[in-house]
């Protein structure tokens, strides 16, 4: 499988399936081959291109629906569900964050926020979405056993670095990828301070990516 970054947190999984996970791009549009998309929440620096992009899209139920009144083909599920969409498994997992629709001045509620558990060509990823840290990862590692986990670190929207470092360990896949920092002055962060903490003190590998940058897993 391949793994693209295109920012902040979003990620192209490419196997016999592409799964485009929060089609927001700082500084770009987000790829159009996408087979399905997948978002994690509903604010806007994650629907990103969702609707432009009109692709099958899985999302929680809240955001599904309203992504259905946009027309597209929409596919609800709920935190702690898995179903198989083409071929990939989504598994929704818990996220601690807030989860607003922003759209047309105040907006409205959006369900909840969520990460993911995707499997495909027998390699689970799981994509944390924005979240603090919470003691739960620990089941995530241990019911599904993810081969890389992909985690904010930018801090004051989501957990900082010393938080990722523990997320990481609760979750235990081998490959960790931080996102969701840079973006902004808001959340400012040197990833290699992260990438040498966290494999100074584990046995977990840190890759730190740059925008449009690929790597196999």
């Amino acid at each position: 499988m391949e793994l693209t970054w295109y920012g902040h947190s979003c990620f192209l999984l490419k196997g016999d399936v592409s799964v485009l996970v929060d089609p927001f791009v700082p500084d770009g549009e987000a790829p159009k081959d996408a087979d399905i998309v997948a978002v994690t929440h509903g604010h806007a620096d994650h629907l990103g291109e969702t609707v432009a992009l009109n692709k099958p899209t899985v999302a929680i139920n809240e955001v599904a629906k309203y992504l259905a009144s946009k027309g597209l083909d929409a596919v609800g599920m709920n935190i702690g569900g898995t179903i198989e969409l083409g071929g990939v498994k989504f598994t929704m997992t818990q996220a601690i964050h807030s989860a607003w629709i922003e759209e047309g001045g105040i907006g409205f509620a959006g369900g909840g926020s969520a990460g993911f558990v995707i499997g495909m060509n027998e390699k689970r990823v799981y994509h944390a979405g924005d979240t603090a840290l919470f003691s739960d990862m620990k089941l995530i590692g241990e019911l599904w056993h993810p081969d890389v986990a992909i985690l904010p670190i930018g801090d004051r929207f989501t957990m900082g670095p010393a938080e990722a470092m523990i997320a990481a360990r609760y979750v235990g896949a081998p490959l960790v990828i931080p996102m969701h920092y840079n973006t902004w002055p808001a959340i400012e962060q040197d990833p290699s301070h992260f990438k040498h903490a966290l494999e100074r003190t584990t046995d977990h590998k840190v890759c730190v990516m740059n925008p449009g940058e690929t790597i196999e897993i």
